[in-house]
């Protein structure tokens, strides 16, 4: 007598060719943007301790990475600035020869088909390394808004693709479709960093941009970690005041977070695997705990299988030709 059920679960796991035909996610080179910091000075390439393998470059160095990133079929980078002076509002982040601003030239000019998306934040450009003006010790939201709208013109003037604002600002997103529309920029698209947690994981990052806060921390505009119905809340007021794109940041403990913009909204979800989750698989690697390759590719997929249609990821060109 015959005790197993009709059905076998194993029988489409017995072959690789047939669990590709049923495989349910679907990982690409398509999906990935390549974070990209850019400084000043000639020939620097610097690479930033704890993230082996990433870099701060010059703009001469910046011309062979992107054409590096393109013909690996990457088709997008998000830019990072490190300027040469801060001040308290952050001037060199919307000034129209600011270090970004000169890189999103740089890139439209050598490599004009790869998408530049242009982080929208003052935390790299200001001397305090908040995301914003202070006044009176706290975070002047409003007066905030004016430099992130202008921030976004400027970049937009250069030539950007893509502006992706990451302060956390109540009405960041329509202070930026205002003044892009007012400038006639009104095609440009924005991907809002939505659901932006305040985490322990952006420690590498803030490092290779240089924005650690000189006191205090940024709770008081990044959201809660224990929030998800929160966050349905922030996604759901930047596309009601026009982001073409959301996303949540980080990825790895927040893919909840993620499933559930997927079954609520119908925008395309842009997910950010952050600096602290790419050290901590480097660091495993180097110890030889994991098999690196096999556990970027299971945990690209899983932001991938969680709801995601883009994935920001230091790991994107490691792992584009094993896509």
């Amino acid at each position: 007598m015959n005790r197993y059920p009709m059905t076998r679960l194993r029988r489409l796991r017995n072959k690789e060719a047939v669990r590709d035909l049923v495989g349910e996610t679907t990982l690409s080179t398509k999906d990935l943007i390549y974070p990209i910091f850019v400084t000043y000075g000639q020939g620097v390439k610097k690479e930033i301790d704890p993230m082996p393998g990433i870099h701060q470059f010059s703009l001469d160095m910046l011309v062979t990475e992107v054409k590096d990133v393109q013909s690996l079929g990457i088709p997008a980078v998000l830019l990072f600035g490190i300027p040469s002076q801060k001040d308290d509002h952050g001037t060199e982040a919307y000034k129209a020869d600011g270090i970004v601003q000169q890189a999103i030239r740089t890139i439209k000019q050598h490599t004009p088909e790869l998408v530049v998306i242009g982080d929208i934040c003052l935390c790299e450009f200001t001397s305090h390394g908040h995301c914003g003006v202070i006044s009176d010790n706290q975070i002047d939201n409003d007066r905030t808004l004016e430099l992130l709208g202008e921030m976004a013109v400027s970049q937009a003037k250069a030539g950007v693709d893509m502006v992706a604002p990451s302060a956390m600002m109540d009405g960041q997103v329509a202070a930026i479709r205002s003044a892009l529309d007012k400038n006639k920029h009104t095609t440009l698209p924005i991907m809002s960093y939505s659901a932006k947690y305040s985490s322990s994981f952006y420690g590498p990052f803030r490092i290779a941009a240089e924005s650690t806060p000189s006191y205090g921390d940024r709770k008081s505009y990044q959201m809660d970690s224990r929030n998800s119905r929160e966050a349905m809340r922030e996604i759901e007021q930047d596309l009601n005041e026009g982001a073409d794109i959301i996303m949540v940041k980080p990825a790895l403990s927040y893919l909840d977070i993620v499933a559930t913009a997927k079954t609520k909204f119908t925008s395309p979800i842009a997910v950010y695997n952050v600096s602290g989750e790419y050290s901590m698989v480097k660091a495993a690697a180097e110890q030889e705990w994991i098999d690196e390759e096999s556990v970027i590719l299971e945990i690209l997929t899983s932001i991938k299988r969680a709801g995601a249609d883009m994935i920001i990821t230091y790991h994107a060109k490691e792992i584009a030709e094993k896509l």
